[in-house]
């Protein structure tokens, strides 16, 4: 049976992320990045393609799992017949190497228990070499190695690995999986118990430094934990997701791989991140931005590598077939190649909000954003993909060009506040002159509305960032109709679609769930307008949506109740961060929120 997504959790350590089952099993991990290939993928596949099972042989009659305060340390405890314990799993934070530690506890009786680990590279298609050694077994195949060391006695099976042994109260038995290249010689044996110290040690010091204190502290911090757990720690990128092909309609073809760094996400990323008090994650994930995007404005993409590579070839992985048979698996993104303008307005506020924050780039930010405008200047009025990467004919998305007009607007104010030189008086008359565009091309006056794009009379979620984004006030006639439209057209059971699906835009068969942070986008919009007790109402439901771990997916079936897309999502993770800061700052300082171009819950602004 396929795994619910939302009966998994999440460890890392950084560098790549696990996705562990309410069942004890790792269905997916991806060694040593997290865009490398899955030595793990059961997840998308069968038991036969990786996985790593450690349960209770009996029936396990009630499971309960949570996260150690402040920490990426997963307890899940067992309860059977003849007994209880628990599993403790988590990844190394310190080792140079990746590893995997899982330690059994005994808490109640005498619990006998199995584990089947079965390793298999690149993504369930290799099947490696497997050969004891002195402290337990290695795999190896071409560039991969993996070696597991245990205090339990085990045994091979063909080529897995298993075996059987009892936990008694008090009793504690530990497996460590490590990784290196095959090149390389082993690392020496971690100590799962000091290893175990020191990664809890590492995550509440980085917990401690949090200074949200709001209402909604602790799944804030959740929240933060998730996007660190996410963070490439080498380069500071922050992946989307740490999962590829988690569809957004079951059994359908919406499946894409996240494992890459939208910068879409970049403004939403670095707010979260300042607010709470990661200067040093902020200041990373801009660096990581700056160095991706430098070269020519022309080949600005809208996703790049952890490390920034450009080229992320979308193939399909045809021996899986798919999570609960959603084919086709894809590796790569081929929206990487899509011409998207709202990327241009992100990178422009983005910077602007760094500098605002008192995080000054160097000279060459400015050079590199004055060139990004000097393509955008003549490009503007091209179509695109839009947003949502539209894998269909390009078109006049109206979102698009309110981030066209973010992106001078961002780079007027950085040149009048912090001194900064460029055409200004030519960038203020090409800013008024979007404005004018977007409104009389945009804005259906019929219906009261903004609409998806030039001529449309479809609707589009991405229009809830009008007021967000500063383009509008919220108190404009025209943004109160957009959000009634919206809540009339585009809602489902209290949740956002991104658009309809039925109209085919997409070049895509139709259907997919509601969309997490979209709906997040609606309680902003609520607070803005004053409907404050519906805004709160509304967070406080899409808060129910969290796993009993506080993960969030992409996606949301309300109609079977269960999470879609990619898992866990930092979009998602990012907007419940901004929308908790928005309602706690509205609350805190009711006369803060005067229209001035900039969004609303920056956090340059709650700060002043």
């Amino acid at each position: 049976m396929t795994t619910p997504i939302e009966d998994y959790a999440l460890i890392s350590n950084c560098c790549t992320a696990a996705l562990v089952g309410r069942d004890g099993a790792i269905d997916w991990l991806c060694l040593p990045r997290f865009d490398s290939g899955a030595c793990f993928a059961k997840l998308l596949g069968k038991p036969e393609h990786g996985r790593w099972l450690i349960c209770p042989e009996a029936e396990v009659k009630q499971t309960r799992r949570r996260y150690q305060d402040g920490t990426l340390i997963l307890e899940t405890e067992f309860e059977t017949s003849e007994g209880a314990v628990k599993l403790i799993d988590f990844m190394s934070l310190s080792n140079e190497c990746s590893e995997v530690v899982r330690i059994m506890e005994g808490m109640r009786g005498q619990v006998k228990l199995s584990m089947d680990l079965v390793i298999r590279f690149d993504y369930g298609l290799i099947v490696p070499w497997v050969w004891q050694t002195e402290h337990g077994w290695q795999a190896t195949a071409g560039p991969d190695t993996l070696e597991l060391h245990t205090d339990v006695p085990t045994s091979r099976d063909a080529t897995r690995i298993k075996a059987e042994f009892t936990v008694s109260k008090g009793q504690r038995k530990s497996f460590v999986l490590a990784y290196h290249a095959s090149h390389l010689g082993s690392s020496p044996t971690a100590d799962a118990e000091k290893t175990l110290e020191e990664t809890e040690q590492e995550w509440r010091t980085w917990s401690d430094r949090c200074t949200y204190k709001g209402r909604w502290k602790a799944t804030v911090l959740r929240s933060l934990l998730t996007l660190k757990a996410l963070t490439f720690k080498p380069t500071g990128g922050i992946v989307a997701a740490p999962t590829t092909s988690l569809p957004e309609q079951p059994g359908g073809v919406r499946n894409w791989d996240y494992r890459y760094c939208w910068v879409r996400d970049a403004t939403f990323t670095l707010n979260a991140l300042l607010a709470a008090n990661y200067q040093d994650e902020a200041v990373g994930w801009r660096e990581w931005l700056i160095r991706a995007v430098a070269g020519d404005p022309e080949d600005l993409q809208i996703m790049y590598s952890i490390t920034g590579v450009r080229r992320l070839e979308e193939m399909e992985l045809d021996w899986l077939p798919g999570y609960g048979g959603a084919a086709p698996v894809r590796s790569g993104n081929a929206a990487s190649k899509q011409f998207q303008l709202d990327v241009y307005g992100e990178i422009m506020d983005t910077m602007h909000l760094a500098r605002s924050a008192g995080l000054h780039p160097g000279p060459h930010a400015w050079e590199i954003q004055k060139a990004l405008l000097d393509f955008l200047e003549s490009n503007w009025q091209n179509p695109d993909e839009g947003i949502w990467e539209i894998r269909g004919p390009r078109r006049q998305f109206t979102h698009s060009k309110v981030m066209v007009w973010v992106a001078f607007d961002r780079a007027i104010k950085d040149a009048e506040q912090f001194g900064l030189e460029g055409p200004v008086s030519r960038w203020r008359e090409l800013r008024d002159t979007i404005h004018e565009h977007i409104c009389a091309k945009g804005f259906d006056a019929r219906r009261n509305t903004f609409v998806q794009c030039f001529g449309s009379h479809h609707l589009d979620a991405s229009l809830l960032l009008i007021p967000l984004v500063g383009f509008l006030p919220p108190d404009d006639p025209r943004v109160s109709g957009t959000l009634e439209a919206i809540e009339h057209d585009l809602i489902s059971d209290g949740l956002v679609q991104r658009y309809s699906s039925k109209t085919h835009i997409d070049n895509l068969p139709g259907g997919e769930g509601t969309f997490l942070p979209c709906s997040f986008w609606l309680v902003d919009n609520l607070a803005l307008v004053g409907r404050h007790k519906e805004a709160e109402a509304l967070f406080e439901r899409l808060l129910t949506l969290q796993n009993d771990v506080g993960l969030l997916s992409e996606e949301y079936d309300p109609e079977g109740q269960h999470m879609r897309g990619n898992f866990p999502q930092a979009l998602t993770h990012m907007a419940l961060i901004n929308t908790a800061l928005l309602l706690s700052d509205i609350k805190n300082k009711p006369s803060h929120r005067k229209h001035d171009g900039d969004r609303p819950a920056a956090v340059a602004r709650t700060k002043k």
